[in-house]
């Protein structure tokens, strides 16, 4: 059962006229939470503080988030060895209209959820994936940030649904691949990682930066660039990135299929030994 706190306190109800709810304006954050800790806390923090500063929203302080948070999950129903928080900050109840104050007021919100572990054999084996028709548009304000405003990838992830398929990847107007509807993608070509810039459109997963982080300190590069669509079909090995599943190969995109590699399997080991235990086979 889905558990919604405002303040620390249950709620069950959001006023229709939040700024949220009226025009998405806000962020969110989707937390990691296991054995009742938040997992990569402080990269979650930083992308929503750098978000409210980009949006103009007031910035929640960190200390009031962790004691709501903790509230929460102590008023969860025993779900927290293994369930998900999200946090939304929104600009609050404003007027009608487009224009605000800025910053705005944040009004701040975080849902606990009950979560399932993907299955093992996608660790071993690879998931499938589609190459969604819905392209990303390039829109540099906001790129990067984990915006209240999900319609391109609720689209995206329709043609998922539709498709019976883990994933669906994503491209920008001019066919360069960005990410996947709920994860980062990353590529091996000759034996070198490499995953799209998101300096245009897209999400910066925490996972995302945390893999980025945690192959740096191992000695393995990644080059952060423009990906084409054709490099996607010629590349050795896929994989994404995920703040809940941690890191998963890819065995197919529709026609084109890639075994779980081995440069995939260092980076799953890198980052089980870094603390994300799913990753651990």
């Amino acid at each position: 059962m889905n558990q919604w706190f405002r303040d620390g306190e249950p709620v069950r109800d959001v006023s229709i006229d939040d700024r949220g709810f009226q025009y998405g304006d806000g962020l969110f954050e989707t937390i990691a939470i296991r054995r009742g800790e938040p997992r990569l806390w402080e990269h979650h923090i930083e992308r929503l503080a750098r978000g409210c500063e980009r949006l103009r929203i007031e910035v929640p302080a960190e200390p009031r988030l962790r004691r709501w948070l903790e509230s929460a999950l102590g008023q969860s129903n025993g779900i927290t060895a293994y369930c998900a928080a999200k946090i939304i900050v929104s600009s609050g109840i404003g007027q009608r209209g487009y224009g605000r104050p800025v910053p705005g007021q944040a009004e701040t919100f975080i849902g606990v959820f009950q979560e399932r572990p993907v299955a093992e054999k996608a660790y071993r084996h690879g998931v499938e994936t589609i190459l969604c028709d819905t392209r990303l548009a390039v829109n540099s304000v906001t790129a990067g940030l984990k915006t209240l405003n999900r319609l391109e990838q609720v689209l995206a992830r329709s043609e998922c649904v539709a498709a019976a398929t883990f994933e669906g990847l994503t491209l920008d107007a001019d066919k360069r691949l960005v990410c996947g509807t709920m994860s980062n993608v990353f590529i091996v070509a000759d034996n070198t990682v490499i995953t799209p810039s998101l300096d245009r459109c897209g999400v910066e997963g925490v996972m995302r930066r945390h893999a980025l982080e945690t192959l740096e300190r191992n000695g393995i590069s990644v080059d952060v660039r423009d990906v084409s669509v054709e490099e996607l079909w010629d590349c050795d090995e896929v994989f994404l990135t995920n703040s809940q599943f941690g890191a998963l190969p890819v065995r197919r995109c529709g026609n084109t299929e890639w075994p779980p590699g081995s440069v995939t399997a260092v980076v799953m080991r890198s980052l089980a030994d870094s603390g994300i235990s799913e990753c651990a086979l």
